[in-house]
């Protein structure tokens, strides 16, 4: 034998570490404990048989929005979803556009008087229950960098203009 081969031979092997088992499904309570994880409360409600999440970061209600059903109560996706309410006003034109471009992970989509905020979170094909924990810490995140994006947001046309003016009176409020 060579060294190289007689080093490797005395070296004692490593204890096979126990292979985390993957999630190819998720049902209510795993999601919610982690909005829980992620320092956010949670509230329950059953309709039809399926059980809604009800959740707030930075003050700001959201929903879990259940995907493909795999079996009943077991999912393969699941969205976050916070509608805010555009009043008294528009958006400023780009506001949206802005964000696509410099952000990642959350998009936003206008419906009418609504600006949705949305994350899809796929576990089809297995993820590890990390993965379920820090999609939702993700997603607390991109709550709070929308948000931001909203109050500082400044439209790179020239300023003073009455367009502008009545763009910036526009108020986005939690949906009711």
């Amino acid at each position: 034998m060579s060294k190289s081969t007689t080093a490797a031979a005395a070296t004692p092997a490593t204890p096979a570490t126990p292979a985390t088992e993957l999630l190819n499904t998720v049902n209510a309570e795993q999601v919610s404990d982690a909005i829980k994880a992620a320092g956010c409360a949670v509230t329950t409600t059953e309709q039809d048989g399926t059980t809604w999440l009800h959740s707030a970061s930075h003050g700001i209600g959201f929903q879990v929005l259940w995907g493909n059903a795999v079996t009943p109560g077991q999912y393969a996706d699941f969205t976050l979803s916070c509608p805010l309410r555009v009043q008294g006003g528009v958006l400023p034109e780009g506001v949206l556009t802005e964000w696509h471009r410099t952000k990642r992970f959350a998009r936003v989509a206008l419906h009418g008087d609504f600006v949705v905020l949305e994350m899809d979170v796929m576990v089809a094909g297995g993820v590890a229950p990390a993965h379920l924990a820090v999609s939702l810490q993700l997603w607390t995140q991109m709550m709070g960098q929308f948000f931001l994006h909203l109050r500082n947001y400044k439209p790179e046309s020239v300023a003073g203009t009455e367009a502008e003016a009545d763009a910036a009176k526009a108020d986005v409020s939690v949906a009711a």
